[in-house]
């Protein structure tokens, strides 16, 4: 693997693909800051080796051109605050004022371009947009995981323009390292916890993962999938009812290859979606009509933390239910604080990023897991065994 430990740095201007899409509130605070504190290694090492930096990001989806409330600008304080330095900052990523501060960017300083995606062609892989990036720096850096799987003129594109100067960064070698440790080096047992709303968005990785655990916890709004499909009663809970031969046809591949299959035996269901609902406890397959499941009920929750605290590798991918609820949290915030045991007996746990890292930041037990990454779909896809852009690039 590339990394940023086979260059150097001193005298060279270093274009750094970050992933700074942070959330930011109504008055444009960050609200969570993990995917900034997450490049620091990086960044705090190509300073120290003298070299000056160029970071470029995308923050948000804007749909026509430059937008205030998708500003860059708005992550400047806090990066210099965190990096014990003024961030300078162009209010373009590819036009003069940016050009010409990266000109005058000396060694030991940084400069943040603005939001690339006001420009469409970041977003069609444009070759000529990606070659106006390129001229900025002499030495190309990816280290925006949560991105790898786009085929971005930032991401995947600008690496040809450096053959022999492109490289992982640490945050990116990190996440191919420990998603490589999980699937093709696991210690056993192996236990896989899939959750979130529909099975159509985890069926690759669930396959894939039959090849390889010993446990498979389903939970979340895809398990009602599963009710349906064994002939039980969900009431108005989520369903994919295009998927219920493939709910039926997964638990027999499961029971074919000796994998344990676990599935929620009750549910914390309600009357309504939302957090003052009236809730009681249902049965898997006896909820009645016009109530929803919107998390797993107690008996599951015990079946799920036996299984998780026994096992010495764990992947954790979607939460059990609505969790931004408080009154739904309970059955994801008890398998995050299983996961935790686990992890303190020495079990190596991996938390898939999306809602699953959110969610383990919610309960505050981001620090007391072996490793949060920080791409939700980067990570999935790579699990299914895609190869990614923003990996392929920097490796060919």
């Amino acid at each position: 693997m590339k990394t940023i430990d086979q260059a150097s740095f001193a005298g060279k201007k270093v274009l750094i693909r970050v992933d700074f899409n942070v959330p930011l509130d109504e008055n444009f605070k960050i609200t969570d800051d993990n995917r900034i504190t997450a490049a620091l290694p990086t960044i705090k090492k190509i300073l120290k080796d003298g070299g000056a930096i160029i970071l470029m990001s995308h923050l948000g989806r804007p749909k026509d051109g430059p937008t205030d409330k998708y500003s860059l600008k708005h992550v400047v304080p806090h990066l210099s605050d965190l990096l014990g330095q003024q961030v300078e900052f162009a209010n373009d990523c590819i036009g003069e004022e940016a050009i010409n501060k990266a000109k005058e960017l000396a060694s030991g300083e940084v400069l943040l371009l603005e939001n690339l995606r006001f420009y469409k062609e970041e977003e069609k892989g444009d070759v000529e947009f990606a070659k106006k990036l390129a001229a900025l720096g002499n030495i190309y850096v990816n280290d925006a995981f949560g991105t790898a799987h786009r085929a971005h003129a930032s991401t995947a594109i600008i690496a040809q323009f450096f053959p022999d100067a492109k490289y992982f960064g640490y945050l990116m070698a990190s996440e191919l390292e420990n998603a490589e440790k999980v699937l093709n080096n696991p210690t056993r047992p192996f236990t896989a916890i899939m959750g979130g709303s529909k099975v159509s968005d985890k069926i690759k990785l669930i396959e894939r993962l039959l090849d390889k655990v010993d446990n498979l916890i389903i939970g979340g709004g895809m398990a009602y999938t599963f009710a349906k499909a064994d002939g039980g009663n969900i009431g108005t809970s989520l369903v994919e009812t295009d998927k219920l031969d493939l709910a039926t046809s997964l638990q027999q591949k499961a029971k074919d290859k000796g994998i344990k299959l676990f599935l929620p035996v009750d549910n914390v269901v309600a009357d309504a979606f939302k957090n003052e609902a009236e809730t009681k406890i249902a049965k898997t397959g006896q909820i009645e009509d016009n109530w929803m499941g919107l998390d797993v009920g107690p008996d599951s929750v015990e079946a799920f933390s036996k299984v998780i605290e026994e096992s010495k590798t764990i992947l954790w991918n979607g939460p059990m239910g609505v969790f931004e609820m408080d009154n739904f949290e309970k059955g994801t915030k008890s398998v995050a604080e299983a996961i935790v045991k686990a992890t303190e007996n020495g079990a190596f746990s991996l938390i898939g990023g999306g809602d699953s890292a959110a969610a383990i930041s919610k309960f505050n037990l981001t620090s007391q897991v072996s490793y949060v990454s920080t791409g939700g779909g980067a990570l999935l896809e790579y699990m299914e065994g895609k190869e990614l852009p923003g990996v392929k690039a920097i490796n060919d």
